[in-house]
């Protein structure tokens, strides 16, 4: 469960709540007139600039995204390895006996295409295609979020409108234009609340879950064409060390200092099978 995105906004309203505390009331920020209209007139703009299509494919991206971990790169490429030995040990097709229990599907994909396809153009090209998709429906999604944080301010600027023109048609009270002009600023204090606590921070957040699993897929793209070039399952290893960080290419280094001798040994054909 990805908790890091709920407990800040959370604590973000939190933070807010008690800076108010301290100064004020809280009780002089809430006004049912200018939620109404803010949250009401936000949903409505959205639902009226997306087709309703649009709107379910955020809403289950957005379950997607509290629920994502994600994915272990150095663990991708330690199985691409793995296969890359068993090709060049045994062939392309005896990678046919361990693709059923890859879990990952677009591995699973990649490995089969190796297998299937002769023509590695072609391979590529079918890979690539399914990561340009992947990227558009993402910024799909986060377009939603973008637009929905752009109609908060302005939704809140038009209660504030509102307040203001009821303000003035009562300036003959004057003892009461302190008080509404309060409830009309209240209504922007809401767009803007909405629109950089709740609707940036997840569109952004779900960017930077979309780059971890482009990286993700560019790698295992990466090593597919590899293995069917029949590339040196450790020229394979330091090729997609590259998608790593520095710190964590700098321990595997040091890992494969160690283990080189092992590593060597799948050229004599001393080296066991790996299993998926």
């Amino acid at each position: 469960m990805n908790k890091s995105i709920i407990f800040s906004i959370i604590l973000g309203f939190l933070c807010v709540a008690v800076s108010i505390k301290v100064s004020g009331d809280l009780s002089n920020f809430y006004d049912p007139a200018s939620i109404f209209i803010v949250v009401g007139g936000v949903v409505c703009a959205v639902c009226a600039s997306y087709p309703f299509s649009r709107i379910k494919s955020l809403l289950k991206a957005i379950r997607v995204t509290m629920k994502y971990q994600p994915y272990d790169l150095s663990a991708d490429i330690d199985t691409i390895i793995e296969f890359a030995n068993i090709a060049r040990r045994y062939g392309l097709l005896a990678l046919d006996d361990s693709i059923d229990s890859i879990q990952d599907p677009f591995l699973k994909k990649g490995l089969m295409l190796a297998v299937d396809v002769a023509d590695t153009e072609l391979i590529t090209s079918i890979l690539d295609t399914e990561l340009s998709i992947t990227k558009e429906r993402h910024a799909a999604n986060r377009a939603i979020l973008d637009s929905a944080a752009a109609y908060s301010p302005a939704f809140g600027m038009i209660g504030t409108l509102i307040g203001l023109i009821n303000m003035l048609t009562k300036l003959q009270n004057m003892e009461s234009i302190g008080m509404n002009m309060a409830v009309a600023l209240v209504t922007t204090f809401y767009g803007s609340m909405l629109a950089n606590l709740v609707f940036s921070p997840i569109s952004k957040h779900m960017k930077a879950i979309g780059e971890n699993e482009y990286l993700h897929k560019e790698l295992i793209i990466e090593g597919i064409i590899a293995i069917k070039n029949g590339e040196n399952p450790r020229i394979i290893r330091e090729k997609l060390n590259a998608y790593l960080s520095n710190s964590t290419q700098v321990n595997k280094t040091k890992v494969g200092v160690f283990s080189s001798s092992n590593e060597s040994s799948q050229e004599t054909g001393e080296r066991k099978v790996p299993m998926a």
